[in-house]
């Protein structure tokens, strides 16, 4: 058997032991990197575990088949490692990187994210990305020494930019950190980093099509016109004539997986052998990403979005469930503004300590951003249900 493909690592791989360190001096762990400490510690956050019922596209209690945030997480982070690996970049950091970029998420996805932004606009806004750092730094409160999980430079500066610098009004949570650890937001972020960015597109795309057509919102022939997936599908076909459909469409939409991820590699393998980059630094100061897909493909996933957009984003059954959602959200957060004492016990210290409003609602944001879909459609039922014409939850999700 030949034995997998495995590169020296590249010279612009991160290295555990040039990192530059964590805000609070550790003594570093005998048989662990720096960066496997901070993907462990991710693994074992309380945020990690609630994205277990946090909603990716569907309200969790949709379909136990379903994405949720957590299973996202887990699947870009094995795509992500895989590229680093071809890459001869650092796994470690890559999947810490990409087991954390959505720990910032809302309940109820993007429709509670734009909710809550929407609401916390008069107190400095709301950015996922930028709540994900403010759980890792401050939220999460379990060990003696620091609040937070006092993950490596490295890390934290990857999930601030892994999508590229963050440049003009920053979100407060964010702004709030770098005042006093620099994540030097004007520079792209490591070649780890990006790729965990990639893997991030190449896994919603891919799952989001499969979900999608396993909820009925279109069919294997819509999607088998579609640039990337109909020659998938045109493969298995020659292939496996006359596979029963679950299987043929398992087999297309692996090939489909495949068809990203090998283009990522190819694309930024040739991009990094053709440009000056002595170190992981240069990577920061190039200017531009070393990990994309190629022109073509990338106009080609274009359609698959615009496709994924309108037949699944904004299908009705998914924009019933996003008007209700927001209405859970809108409800919450002036309940929890007129009466924090129905935040937690463990909260009421800091809402004790809270000098104005906007402390107050950074409070109140933190808790309904922290909430899993279910946690979040409880207390509206508890605290709200009957009121101003929101019902319970079960009767929201009628029609």
């Amino acid at each position: 058997m030949t034995a997998p493909y495995a590169p020296a690592p590249s010279r612009i791989a991160a290295e555990p032991s040039k990192s530059r360190g964590r805000l609070v001096a550790e003594e570093e762990s005998a048989f662990r990197s720096c960066f496997q400490r901070d993907r462990d510690r991710i693994i074992h956050s309380s945020a990690f575990r609630r994205l277990k019922h946090k909603t990716q596209v569907f309200v969790a209690h949709e379909g136990d088949y379903f994405r949720t945030r957590l299973s996202h997480s887990i699947e870009v982070a094995q795509v992500a490692r895989t590229i680093s690996g071809a890459l001869g970049l650092n796994a470690e950091l890559t999947e810490a990187v990409a087991l954390a970029h959505d720990l910032g998420h809302t309940p109820f996805g993007h429709t509670g994210e734009d909710a809550l932004h929407r609401l916390m606009m008069p107190y400095g806004g709301f950015d996922h990305n930028a709540q994900a750092i403010r759980i890792v730094t401050a939220l999460e409160r379990h060990y003696a020494e620091f609040d937070g999980l006092n993950l490596t430079w490295e890390t934290l500066e990857g999930l601030a930019k892994h999508n590229g610098p963050v440049t003009g009004n920053l979100p407060y949570a964010l702004a709030e950190y770098v005042a006093r650890h620099d994540l030097e937001l004007h520079t792209h972020a490591s070649a780890e980093a990006q790729v965990a960015a990639l893997a991030d597109d190449i896994a919603y795309n891919n799952h989001d099509l499969h979900d999608g057509l396993r909820a009925g919102l279109f069919g294997e022939g819509e999607v088998a016109a579609l640039p990337i997936v109909g020659p998938c599908y045109a493969e298995v076909d020659r292939r496996y004539p006359g596979l029963e459909p679950y299987r043929r469409r398992h087999e297309a939409l692996r090939r489909v997986f495949g068809v990203m991820v090998s283009d990522v590699i190819d694309t930024s393998r040739a991009i990094i052998a053709g440009a000056d980059l002595p170190h992981a630094d240069a990577v920061r100061a190039l200017g531009q990403p070393v990990i994309r897909f190629s022109p073509a493909l990338w106009r080609d996933l274009g359609h698959v979005r615009e496709f994924l957009f309108t037949h699944m984003y904004r299908a009705p059954m998914v924009m019933v469930q996003r008007a209700r959602a927001t209405e859970v959200v809108d409800a919450l957060f002036p309940f929890y503004m007129a009466q924090p004492d129905h935040l937690p016990r463990r909260w009421q210290g800091d809402v004790r300590a809270a000098e104005n409003k906007t402390e107050l609602a950074r409070l109140v944001s933190d808790y309904i951003a922290g909430m899993t879909d279910r946690f979040a459609l409880a207390q509206h039922a508890r605290h709200l249900g009957g009121r101003g014409g929101a019902g319970s939850w079960p009767e929201l999700m009628k029609g």
